[in-house]
């Protein structure tokens, strides 16, 4: 709902700020008062086309116009802010602004953030429909026919988008599997190729980090051994034992000698003797120990000659296939499990494509059959909203009229999750005459008097939160019972089929009109009127009170001099 309207610098407006209530609010003044400037206003707070010409000649700076909206958490406009990226809050209002430069520049903004005015536009869309003698916005675009049709007649379009659905998956997967057949030929060389290398190749899990290991193992096992043959040869081997023991014998024998030459045996030169040979038996044992200690750590290092070369060859094979298929080596067995897989598929794949094809064709059987009936039930519905629509034709000075609500097959490629129908309301203004869209045969009032009629059928019947609506001079060139008609449909759209109001089945209304018996039905009544000298001239709107309303329905029905009997005519309008 529209809470509140500022307006600054807007043609003959200075500075205004209206508050909007729910219900009927009806707009009156005199011809050129300025009643069309607030609708401007408010067309530029919500993202219509303006130029330079809505700036208040003299005014200091640009033109700007706020509008401030009270929604529900469900309404629509929350989705598209999230859609937009635009931070709100649910339960605060909804503030759309715009700036308009004198060069015919302009800015918008949503809750003090810079936006588009195609944003605004948009939320505008959602939020107000226009109903006047020069346009018709909202409720007369073809593309919300359907939708409108379908919440008139409560037509669910669920069965048709689950059979949608299972169609458009169906149809995806067969034509996977002939893309598939297509490449088939070209591939089935190319995979046969690459499996056969992987096969012969064998990769294995975690076989490059292993093979990796153990060539960093195997070199350094070839080092190792290396200087283990060169400790050896420097020990000297079984060359230094024999010296050893040589000179082992040689020293007994030069103690015996002292001993028999009479050298006591405990005498220093035996005893020298005795340790000397006791030195050198240590030495070769040692010398021995230590070549079985170096011959027991060669033989830790053992392996075939050929196994680090043939471990270097195997990696480098590893990686080079890696290369080929242009990834990872850890990656080889899944792609060799791949290419198995695909020929499997490719020799497979004429039966899978049968039995896809067959499904798809049967899931679009299922589809067209739920789509028919979803045409069926339109059609029906659609009889019913014209008859509704033709009831309110007649007290609208439309009696000659005629409304019908086409329901046309799309082509297949056209179908889609809602049906295969265009719905479009169509009108015949005369007899004989053909049918056509609303807003290329009506009249400007006309038009507006259509729209209306298909509001007032519409009402009540499942449509969501209803917008606000805007009707500018709908009553023009009526009067008498028909203006009052005019009246009473815009009441029951306002106050709902239930008489509840703006908390119940209602919609928020203002009205632009000439007309006594529109105004009295008002719940609200501002009057617009102009004011100044030669100067300058400003425009002025006022929400009467009872008796100034009272007196301003009088006026409308009297002209310049009010009469008593305008008066009471105007309380008897009022009630």
């Amino acid at each position: 709902m529209l809470i509140g309207l500022s307006i600054r610098d807007v043609v003959l407006i200075e500075s205004l700020d209206l508050a909007i209530g729910p219900g009927l609010t009806a707009l009156t003044g005199e011809t050129g008062a300025g009643k069309s400037i607030i609708l401007d206003a408010l067309g530029l707070a919500t993202g219509a086309r303006a130029d330079a010409g809505l700036v208040r000649r003299g005014a200091a700076g640009h033109a700007s116009a706020t509008a401030i909206f009270a929604l529900p958490a469900d309404h629509a406009a929350f989705a598209y802010l999230d859609d937009k990226g635009l931070d709100y809050a649910r339960d605060e209002d909804l503030v759309l602004r715009r700036q308009l430069s004198p060069d015919g520049r302009s800015r918008a903004f949503v809750n003090d953030q810079a936006t588009s005015v195609g944003v605004l536009k948009d939320l505008g869309a959602l939020l107000l429909e226009v109903h006047g003698q020069h346009e018709t916005v909202g409720l007369l675009d073809p593309r919300t026919h359907r939708t409108l049709l379908d919440a008139f007649g409560a037509v669910g379009v669920g069965a048709v988008a689950s059979a949608w659905s299972a169609w458009r998956a169906a149809r995806e997967k067969a034509n996977a599997l002939r893309d598939l057949a297509d490449r088939a030929a070209a591939e089935t060389e190319e995979l046969t190729l690459r499996l056969s290398e992987l096969d012969r190749l064998d990769p294995r899990e975690g076989e490059e980090t292993a093979l990796a290991e153990e060539r960093a193992l195997l070199g350094s096992a070839e080092k190792a051994l290396a200087d283990i043959a060169a400790a050896s040869e420097a020990l000297g081997g079984d060359a230094l034992s024999g010296k050893l023991a040589s000179a082992f014998r040689a020293l007994e024998r030069a103690r015996d000698r002292a001993i028999q030459a009479g050298a006591p045996a405990d005498g220093p030169a035996v005893t020298r003797l005795a340790a000397a040979c006791e030195a050198v038996d240590r030495a070769l044992v040692e010398a021995q120990e230590a070549a079985a200690a170096i011959d027991a750590a060669a033989e830790g290092f053992e392996f075939e000659p050929d196994r680090l070369e043939k471990a270097e060859e195997r990696l480098f094979a590893l990686r080079g296939m890696a290369r080929k298929l242009n990834v990872a080596v850890e990656r080889l067995p899944g792609k060799r499990a791949e290419f198995a897989a695909q020929l499997q598929a490719i020799e497979t794949s004429a039966e899978a494509l049968t039995a896809a094809e067959r499904d798809a064709a049967d899931a679009r059987d299922a589809y067209l059959y739920a789509a028919q009936a979803l045409s069926a039930e339109r059609r029906a519905a659609g009889d019913r909203l014209a008859a509704a629509v033709e009831a309110e034709l007649a007290p609208l000075k439309l009696e000659k009229a005629r409304f019908r609500v086409a329901v046309e097959p799309l082509d297949e490629d056209r179908a889609g999750p809602t049906g295969i129908d265009r719905v479009a309301f169509e009108i015949s203004t005369n007899p004989g005459a053909p049918f056509g869209p609303m807003e290329a045969i009506a009249s400007g009032g006309e038009l507006a008097r259509f729209a209306l009629a298909l509001k007032a059928a519409l009402a009540g019947r499942g449509e969501g939160p209803q917008p606000l609506m805007i009707f500018d001079e709908v009553d023009q060139g009526v009067g008498g019972a028909v203006a009052d008609a005019v009246g009473l449909r815009l009441k029951r759209l306002a106050h709902g089929a239930n008489g509840r109001g703006a908390n119940g089945q209602g919609a928020q209304v203002l009205v632009v009109t000439h007309s006594a018996q529109v105004a009295a039905r008002a719940d609200a009544h501002w009057r617009i009127s102009k004011s100044g000298d030669d100067t300058s001239t400003r425009t002025r709107v006022e929400p009467l009170s009872a008796a100034e309303r009272q007196e301003e329905i009088a006026r409308m029905l009297s002209g310049a001099e009010v009469t008593e009997a305008a008066r009471a005519a105007a309380r008897a309008l009022i009630g």
